[in-house]
C-alpha cells in the first residue's frame, strides 16, 4: 500500500501576503512568525533587495490538520479559469434552504474581505446549493 504524502497548496499571485492573509481569514489559518531576528515581515521585507520584497508568504492550519498553503509572486497576472479550485466546507450536512442561509452568510462574510461572489448555484434533482467565488486576486473557489 503507498504511504500518504503531506502536500501543500501553491498560489501563483502578484501580492502574496495580501493574498495569504485573506485565506487565513477565510479558513482559520495563521501566519507564520517572522523569521528570526525580525520583529515584523514588513522589517523582514525591508532588509531584502525591491525584486525580493514580498516575494513569499506561507499559512498554514493550527490544528496541524489541514495542508500549508504557499503564496509565490509571478510576473504574468491570471488569464484563465483555475484548472484546479478550493471548496471551503461550510455547509456541511445541510440540505435545502438550511444551507444555502448559511453558505449566504459566509459569501457576505468573505466579500467584506475582498471576496468577489461569481454565482449561486441552487440546489437542484442532482446538486446541493454552492457558491462559486474569486479570492482578492481573483483566484476561483467555492463555498459548499
Amino acid at each position: 500500500m503507498a504511504s500518504i504524502k503531506q502536500f501543500q497548496v501553491t498560489f501563483d499571485c502578484a501580492q502574496p501576503e495580501r493574498v495569504a492573509r485573506f485565506w487565513c481569514e477565510v479558513l482559520g489559518y495563521v501566519a507564520p512568525p517572522p523569521p528570526e531576528g525580525f520583529d515584523t515581515w514588513d522589517a523582514y521585507n525591508a532588509s531584502l533587495p525591491a525584486d525580493k520584497q514580498d516575494a513569499w508568504f506561507a499559512c498554514s492550519d493550527p490544528t496541524g490538520v489541514g495542508p500549508r498553503l504557499y503564496f509565490q509572486r509571478v510576473p504574468e497576472g491570471k488569464v484563465v479559469k483555475n484548472r484546479v479550485h478550493l471548496d471551503v466546507r461550510v455547509g456541511t450536512g445541510l440540505v435545502g434552504e438550511d444551507r444555502l442561509a448559511v453558505l449566504k452568510a459566509e459569501c457576505a462574510r468573505l466579500e467584506a474581505l475582498g471576496a468577489v461572489c461569481v454565482q449561486v448555484l441552487v440546489a437542484d434533482e442532482e446538486n446541493e446549493s454552492c457558491i462559486a467565488m474569486q479570492d482578492v486576486e481573483g483566484n476561483e473557489f467555492c463555498i459548499d
